[in-house]
């Protein structure tokens, strides 16, 4: 099981959190976490900023009215 020291909101202070055994498949990449002191469980997930187009945009050009 891997640990890691994050921040426990339930304990109030920075706690070990271990992954427990997965039956998701994940390995040592799943993303679920409990805290060794009170058991609270969390999900760990990374958000990925969406990537701009690499098209080139056309320029708009108004006419006048």
């Amino acid at each position: 099981m891997s640990e890691r020291e994050l921040h426990c909101d339930t304990c109030g202070s920075t706690q070990q959190f271990e992954a427990p055994p997965c039956v998701d498949g994940h390995g040592a990449d799943c993303p679920e976490r409990a805290c060794t002191g009170c058991g609270t469980a969390v999900v760990m997930s990374f958000i990925n900023a969406p990537r701009r187009s690499t098209r080139r945009r056309t320029a708009v050009h108004h006419r006048a009215a």
